[in-house]
This record gives structure tokens, C-alpha cells and sequence, in this order.
């Protein structure tokens, strides 16, 4: 009697223990798919493509014309760690529907248009942190409204950039 009395309290304290497991692991997809569908929605608005961190490490190998822009403020993330020949542009973080930096911080529409050059057809890749960062939308979205035809976003940003194990490069 004993022992089927331990045996059904080890059988609830499993049982307890999965549906504890299983209600978190069903939380934990409800934030995936709330990213998934806010980064999709983005994307759909944005009107550019995606591009994945094993797309981007091939891109860079195969020494294709492709500009690189890291969105992330200079001092804070950039100058500490950049995916390799990437360019710097801040961009907020906030949707930015209308151009709304401040032109006196060389922030302007056409220090952009300087930065992405002048042949509208050239691959452009942009990046921030990870993916609920919506810098990286903020400077694709921009890119396209002024012309650009192949522009990508990579979401993984720098965080998944190291996370692959790929280098980066910092300024000196």
C-alpha cells in the first residue's frame, strides 16, 4: 500500500512538473509568433526582403558589391562591434514614418542618400541589434522610399552575428 502511495504522488509530481513545463513552453511560442507576425507586418510595409546571418556571412565571402549600414548609435554598439565593412547610420527606434531627425546632427535625408550612393540597383543590407529591434526597418524603410531596389534586412543584427561565431570588427 505503501508503495503504490509513493508511486501515484511520483506520477502527480511528473504530471504537475510537465503541464508546468508544457504551459511555458506554449507561453514561450505565443512570444515567438507575436514577433514573428510584428516582423512580417514590417517587412510587408517596408516593402524590402530579409536576409538571413548565413546569407549575409556567404554575401561578404563571395566579395559581391553589397553596403552593409549599421543602424545602432556610434559609441554605445557600433564602435564596439560591427558586422565586417559595415557603415554607420543611427536610426530611432520608433517607426519612422515621416523623416524626423534632426538635420543639424548629419542625420538628414540626404546624408542618407550620400551614404547609399548613387546606383539605385546596389545590394544594401541593413542591420541593428536582434530582431525586435526596429532600427534595421526604420533604415530598409527609408532606403526604399528614396529609390533603392535591392534592399534587405538582416534581423538577426549584430546579436545573432556573434551568436553564429562569425568575426566582427570594432573601431580602433
Amino acid at each position: 500500500m505503501k508503495k503504490i502511495v509513493i508511486t501515484a504522488v511520483m506520477l502527480m509530481f511528473a504530471a504537475s512538473s510537465a503541464m508546468a513545463f508544457g504551459t511555458s513552453k506554449f507561453k514561450d511560442e505565443v512570444e515567438k509568433e507575436i514577433g514573428a507576425v510584428k516582423l512580417t507586418r514590417e517587412v510587408e510595409r517596408g516593402g524590402y526582403g530579409l536576409i538571413t546571418t548565413a546569407e549575409l556571412s556567404e554575401l561578404i565571402k563571395s566579395g559581391q558589391d553589397v553596403l552593409i549600414i549599421d543602424t545602432m548609435p556610434y559609441d554605445a554598439s557600433y564602435k564596439k562591434a560591427h558586422v565586417p565593412k559595415a557603415e554607420q547610420f543611427l536610426f530611432p527606434i520608433p517607426d519612422m514614418a515621416e523623416w524626423d531627425m534632426d538635420e543639424t546632427e548629419g542625420k538628414s535625408q540626404e546624408d542618407y542618400r550620400k551614404l547609399l550612393g548613387p546606383d539605385k540597383d546596389k545590394k544594401i543590407v541593413v542591420y541593428c541589434g536582434f530582431v525586435k529591434c526596429t532600427r534595421s526597418h526604420n533604415g530598409a524603410l527609408w532606403a526604399k522610399k528614396i529609390g533603392y531596389k535591392n534592399v534587405y534586412r538582416y534581423p538577426g543584427g549584430i546579436y545573432a552575428w556573434k551568436g553564429a561565431g562569425n568575426e566582427v570588427e570594432a573601431v580602433q
